[in-house]
């Protein structure tokens, strides 16, 4: 009996419009103490809110399931993207109520102020949708779904509690994976409205011989396959194949920088598991590691069907405390564990010359076996800055350093060039596409 009547106190909620009409009976009372004759009057009305709010409870109370509510959440959530969410209510009341959603969000959004107010007519069921937008990995727990139902009269809420405690993982960016999909199949990224890619040459992997059509290259007419069928011949190739890509994910300090929410390793991360797929579907092996004050999280580069999971199990897992990264560690591992040649990717930053001259010998030893691409990225930040008029000689002097910190970025591209590294300086949000049109520069031109 206690607990009963513990759970209908905490169920009962007493409305801003009851309150409203309190106020307005007090200043009824006041009045009356002027105007003598209005004093009976006055406790009609108090009379009138008593019978109201009994009423209000009958009528709120009296059904045992007067709202069913259900959060229905993706099974796993995609970083930095938004992901939908849908909330069902069921209303088992005669008559036509007003529900106020609160639902307890996870306290990675920092989303302190949710709340959505619905009318829902009587005997009836309403669906009403929300979009969150994850910054970090790992498990997200939702509190409770509170519903606060009030009826016609508005003096009271009656409060339900569903899906408490529900559990939601938060995944690198799958959906990503899906947007850039069909790239896998083809070169001319122009046909899907992304960029297009110029397409120098092709590889020396013979496929086959085929008559001549409108639009093939000239340069591969096989001149005997003619004299012998009287009919343009021509050599087709094809990419080279069962080629091995790793993507190396420095996971330290530089790292760490934050660009629309989300640090510069997720944005790698979620980079990697969307190469990953084009990789595979171009028939290449895909494998991956991370490293910082040691080499972890690795994934052989393999051509499985089981790859992708386990590429996307691994980058969930990656961890870090952002400590200074190891690249004389890098250099041992890769030369004790990658004993093919192979395409290397590296997500890393480098702010300034000096920050790439102490990496520099690491780098060369690397470029030596494999072919490197060194992914860094453009502080955009800076853009404001140069772009700013300048009206004191404080923002001269923050536009000087800002051109200075801009210039020394296009330094390290052409330092790395000089040693046979390849390079991309992107922005964050252009990071994906970027690395996927050099992976593709690279298979077209056949230098791996």
């Amino acid at each position: 009996m206690k607990q009963q009547k513990m759970k209908f106190i905490k169920s009962l909620y007493l409305n801003n419009f009851f309150f409203y009409v309190l106020i307005g009976i007090i200043g009824l009372f006041v009045c009356a103490f002027i105007f003598p004759n209005m004093y009976n009057a006055v406790w009609l009305v108090v009379l009138a809110l008593g019978t109201f709010l009994a009423l209000d409870l009958l009528i709120l109370f009296t059904a045992r399931t007067g709202m069913e509510a259900e959060r229905i959440t993706p099974e796993k959530l995609s970083n930095g993207d938004l992901n939908p969410f849908k909330i069902h209510l069921k209303n088992h009341y005669n008559f036509p109520v007003s529900v106020k959603i609160i639902d307890e969000i996870p306290f990675q959004f920092q989303v302190r102020d949710f709340k959505i107010i619905k009318t829902i007519k009587a005997a009836t069921q309403k669906e009403i949708g929300y979009d969150l937008r994850p910054t970090e990995r790992g498990e997200y727990h939702f509190g409770a779904l509170n519903v606060y139902v009030s009826s016609p009269l508005r003096l009271i809420s009656r409060r339900f509690t569903f899906d408490k405690d529900q559990m939601v993982p938060t995944y690198p960016s799958y959906i990503q994976l899906r947007k850039y999909d069909l790239i896998a199949f083809s070169n001319n990224l122009f046909q899907y409205g992304i960029k297009k890619i110029r397409r120098i040459g092709h590889t020396m992997e013979f496929e086959q011989i085929k008559e001549y059509v409108q639009g093939d290259d000239l340069r591969t007419l096989n001149w005997k396959a003619t004299a012998k069928r009287n009919s343009l011949m021509v050599n087709q190739f094809q990419d080279e194949k069962s080629q091995s890509v790793y993507m190396a994910i420095d996971k330290g300090r530089v790292m760490q920088m934050p660009f629309d929410g989300l640090s510069l390793l997720d944005y790698a991360i979620n980079s990697s598991l969307v190469l990953s797929n084009v990789i595979l579907k171009k028939q290449d092996k895909a494998g991956l590691f991370a490293f910082s004050k040691k080499v972890e999280n690795r994934v052989f580069a393999e051509r499985r069907g089981s790859q992708m999971q386990k590429i996307l199990e691994t980058l969930y897992n990656i961890k870090t405390d952002f400590f200074e990264s190891d690249y004389s560690r890098l250099y041992v591992d890769i030369k004790k564990n990658i004993n093919q040649r192979s395409l290397i990717i590296l997500y890393t930053n480098f702010e300034t010359m000096d920050g790439l001259n102490r990496q520099l010998p690491y780098l060369k030893g690397i470029a030596k076996s494999h072919l490197l691409v060194v992914v860094f990225f453009q502080n955009t930040e800076l853009n404001s800055i140069i772009n700013k008029k300048t009206t004191t000689i404080q923002e001269v002097y923050d536009k000087v350093i800002a051109e200075k910190f801009m210039f020394e970025k296009r330094l390290i591209v052409n330092e790395l060039k000089k040693y046979g590294i390849h390079s991309v300086l992107t922005q964050p949000e252009n990071l994906t596409l970027d690395a996927i049109n050099k992976y593709l520069e690279i298979k077209s031109r056949g230098i791996l």
